[in-house]
């Protein structure tokens, strides 16, 4: 009898800071749409933290970190694709951090960044089979500009949500398409094409084009 597979989540993160290069403490927020197919359908949920004073940098390594930790807080265990569009977090996790590890947490120039950040991540990547893509920023994906507009509210207004908590994004994609944008596109139908590439167990592109053009279906 094969092994049984695992589910699936999509998790779409994005962050924000606001006031980089400012004087003054710079307010940032990391969020994320979660996404995952269950018997009854795809459910979704969502998180959103805040911090006082941080980077672009610090809240997109905090906000892997947070959706791991969530996602195994009863015990599961997932086959989580993270799709951001920092190329730090996404980078970093794929290429820098695994000659990082090998080399006991060093570093040929010098002192590793937001070291335990990493770490952390490094440990909560242990909690599921995990893969991380990146997709340019601002460019018409639905979901990362969702993610978006949650991680700025969430710097701006700096408040945490209570774990995961049920998702607008269906409410908020129906009121931008009523205004034209994303013609035609179907969260459901480009949740099950990465689902499909999870599901063949073969590495995923380091860069996703998970862009919906004018007149795209987005499938």
């Amino acid at each position: 009898m094969s092994p049984k597979r695992l589910p699936i989540a999509i998790v779409h993160l994005d962050e924000s800071c606001l006031g980089n290069g400012q004087e003054g403490p710079s307010p940032g927020g990391t969020a994320g749409l979660i996404e995952v197919r269950l018997s009854s359908g795809i459910t979704r949920r969502e998180f959103f933290v805040h911090a006082p004073d941080t980077t672009n940098n610090r809240m997109a390594l905090a906000g892997a970190i947070g959706v791991l930790q969530l996602l195994s807080a009863k015990g599961n265990r997932l086959r989580v694709l993270i799709v951001s569009d920092s190329e730090y977090l996404v980078r970093g996790a794929r290429e820098w951090m695994p000659r990082w590890v090998t080399r006991g947490w060093t570093r040929k120039g010098g002192a590793i960044e937001n070291l335990e950040l990493w770490r952390a991540l490094a440990s909560s990547l242990t909690k599921h089979e995990t893969e991380l893509a990146w997709v340019r920023g601002h460019a018409a994906h639905p979901k990362n500009e969702y993610a978006n507009d949650l991680a700025i509210n969430a710097a701006r207004e700096q408040v945490t949500s209570d774990g995961v908590v049920e998702s607008g994004f269906l409410e908020w994609l129906a009121e931008r398409q009523t205004l034209g944008k994303f013609p035609g596109y179907d969260p459901d139908v480009a949740f099950d094409r990465l689902a499909a590439q999870v599901e063949l167990g073969k590495p995923i592109p380091l860069a996703l084009d998970e862009r919906v053009s004018e007149g795209s279906s987005g499938v």
